[in-house]
């Protein structure tokens, strides 16, 4: 398609426009793009709670033992499409800044036809190869079966959930928050109402037991999806495609150059910070099934202290790269500053409220004369800390990806992870037995953390883009 193309030169939109986020005051702007986006995550994160208790409620703590693992399987399949989603956002929030809707769109379409496309695959071998899959994770054979069926029917949901999620992301480089929230409405409400429907059979439902629980899961992000795509046509908000735009869901060259470039290194990252997930579980089934139920309940802790630093993060990606796109590299370090403070004020006060509330929180998950309790008490108190200096990072990490860094951060998890965590691990096993698990976490998110920090203030990347050391006083 030529570049002289009309569709291609749209200068403006209609009263629709992108939210500009490279004015106003940054803290104000960082809070009220940030919320939206937390409550979004929030929401997620409920629905996925609210499923686990009704798996532990209805089917038994053997059933939310095999989500655990299940669920690490998907987290590891996401990940080889978020980063692509990732450097589209980049890219459509450097468009944004210059005003370039017709880039928006050529970015938005070449970005969410390549990712949706791997999705579809990713969730054909997934389907065929889920019992493999389990068996690398060395799940339990009690818990085996329902895994399986668990997993076999999540992968289902993977085109579904990948398409949701590049809507969203779309929407959020041009400033928009509350329309993704307000989809994730609708996606946890038929979550909660669905599950115990399908899992227990009532009324015209069939009864699947675990199965049903990831078919509701399935069925609430395709509404999620047809939610956000409905809204965005229906107000013609700047990523809908038309007519000859269309054509942009196939991969065009120029734009998939740099999805591929930058989003290969940032879904790697995700794929290493996933497979060494993996290797947790894998050590974690190794301690036995009270163990693994009582880690599958942490889990679910860690997903809330984890939202804000990652809310903040997206908040802080797509300010950089409008900024940048503006050319207004000023204020990046003044709006890294602002969720540094934001992000630490919150996900400290989690932590204080989660470690002081746990004995009240485990029981929904767990049975209240669960002997699986006690433990993961004992995992909260020795390793929920580390999610703190982990949110400062995830943070930092945020600025990188606005200006395109995506190879330091790469090494610095591969590092923090393996050699650091896992050797810690492997070191400390044979004196702390499973307590070296638990204390891994923070001395590899400690390393992490260090390493991030000399990256973003001193990093060769400042000097390339002719940026001064940070905190200098020029950004």
């Amino acid at each position: 398609m030529s570049e002289t193309n009309p569709v291609e030169e749209v200068p403006v939109i209609n009263d629709q426009a992108p939210r500009d986020l490279t004015r106003g005051p940054i803290l104000r702007t960082l809070i009220s793009f940030s919320i939206p986006t937390l409550g979004t995550n929030i929401l997620q994160t409920l629905g996925m709670t609210i499923n686990a208790i009704w798996i532990g409620q209805l089917l038994g703590v053997t059933a939310l033992a095999a989500t655990a693992n299940a669920n690490t399987v998907m987290f590891l399949a996401f990940a080889t499409v978020f980063g692509f989603s990732m450097a589209t956002t980049v890219k459509m929030g450097i468009h944004f800044g210059g005003k370039n809707i017709a880039g928006v769109r050529k970015s938005f379409g070449t970005g969410t036809g390549f990712s949706t496309g791997i999705a579809i695959i990713g969730a054909v071998l997934g389907w065929v190869f889920s019992g493999e899959l389990l068996d690398m994770l060395s799940t339990p054979p009690a818990i085996h079966d329902l895994a399986y069926s668990y997993l076999h029917v999540s992968f289902l949901a993977m085109p579904f959930s990948t398409l949701a999620m590049m809507v969203a992301m779309g929407l959020r480089a041009g400033g928009d928050a509350k329309t993704p929230f307000y989809a994730m409405i609708v996606t946890t409400i038929g979550s909660i109402v669905l599950n115990p429907l399908l899992i227990l059979g009532i009324g015209p439902f069939p009864e699947m037991g675990i199965a049903g629980s990831a078919l509701s899961l399935a069925i609430a992000n395709l509404l999620g999806a047809l939610v956000m795509i409905g809204w965005v046509y229906f107000r013609d908000l700047p990523i809908r495609l038309r007519g000859r735009e269309l054509f942009y869901l196939v991969p065009r060259s120029e734009e998939l150059g740099y999805i591929l470039a930058k989003g290969v290194p940032m879904g790697t990252q995700m794929l290493i910070n996933s497979s060494a997930a993996l290797i947790m579980i894998g050590l974690v089934n190794r301690e036995g099934l009270i163990t693994v139920a009582a880690y599958a309940a942490i889990l679910q802790l860690w997903s809330y202290i984890q939202m804000p630093s990652f809310a903040i993060s997206t908040a802080i990606t797509a300010m950089v790269a409008q900024n940048i796109g503006a050319g207004l590299h000023g204020r990046v370090g003044r709006i890294t500053i602002a969720g540094l403070a934001v992000n630490g004020i919150v996900t400290g006060s989690l932590y204080v409220m989660l470690v002081s509330v746990d004995s009240y929180i485990l029981p929904l998950f767990l049975g209240a004369a669960s002997p699986a309790i006690p433990v993961a008490e004992h995992i909260q108190l020795l390793a929920t800390w580390a999610w703190v200096l982990q949110g400062l990072m995830v943070i930092m990490l945020g600025t990188l990806r606005g200006y395109g860094v995506v190879m330091a951060p790469l090494i610095i998890v591969a590092v923090s992870l393996y050699p650091v965590r896992l050797g810690f691990y492997y070191l400390a096993y044979p004196t702390l037995g499973a307590d070296a698990l638990w204390l891994s976490y923070g001395f590899g998110a400690a390393i992490a953390l260090g390493l991030t920090w000399l990256t973003y203030s001193r990093g060769a990347w400042r000097r390339s883009r002719g940026l001064a050391p940070a905190f200098s006083g020029v950004d």
